[in-house]
């Protein structure tokens, strides 16, 4: 199956609120127990709906999936290239707004915010069922959310080069890499292997800063 034929269905004269209800109980359900374990029959009742129900607004597990998906990534993105806008629109103090950046995008993934928890346990569920899952179903996710980020902080690290802050021949990579230096000092927490304090998070985010910047500051 391909993505656009698993895309969610319209709702045949259901309400709204029926279809936010069964999206909010998917992604509960999604994000506890993966894709693979997850029934229809279970998010039917976290959602406070029938079986029925869901048929009506989608065509079964995968569509309903990929609704849920897409929908929370768009979500998180948006809040993710927020932040990167906000935190380097202006920038004063090169290190100082960085980790304020890291800070900020890191905070979400330690379990503060229910939904940005349930949406990084949806992606970890996600890559490993990989196998189990349509390969668009994983490259709409990637373009979506990783990349729109990456891409999102890229330019504003080409303004950075411009301004002759930073000396990066690519962007894109800084990008990426800036990102994976923040997810895995942060991962531990965010899988409830650590101890969620702000001065652990904030250590974490400084580190990580000093080491992308000993790479990319001019000789």
């Amino acid at each position: 199956m391909t993505w656009h034929e698993g895309a969610p269905a319209q709702a045949h004269g259901g309400l709204p609120d029926k279809r936010r209800a069964i999206l909010a109980g998917a992604r509960t359900v999604f994000a506890h127990g993966g894709y693979t374990r997850a029934s229809v029959e279970t998010i039917a009742a976290e959602a406070g709906v029938s079986t029925r129900t869901i048929y009506n607004h989608f065509h079964g597990k995968l569509p309903l999936f990929q609704a849920v998906i897409t929908e929370s990534t768009a979500e998180v993105a948006d809040a993710q290239v927020a932040l990167i806008d906000t935190h380097l629109r202006e920038v004063t103090d090169l290190e100082a707004d960085l980790i304020e950046l890291g800070q900020a995008l890191a905070t979400p993934m330690t379990g503060h915010a229910k939904h940005f928890a349930e949406h990084f346990a949806l992606v970890r569920h996600l890559l490993a069922d990989t196998e189990h899952l349509p390969q668009d179903t994983i490259d709409a996710w990637r373009k979506a959310g990783p990349e729109r980020v990456i891409a999102a902080l890229a330019g504003h690290l080409q303004r950075l080069v411009d301004r002759g802050l930073l000396h990066i021949p690519d962007p894109h990579q800084a990008a990426a890499q800036f990102i994976m230096l923040l997810v895995h000092g942060v991962a531990p927490f965010h899988h409830g292997l650590g101890i969620t304090r702000e001065a652990d998070i904030h250590e974490i985010v400084t580190s990580g800063v000093r080491t992308f910047l000993h790479g990319y500051l001019p000789a």
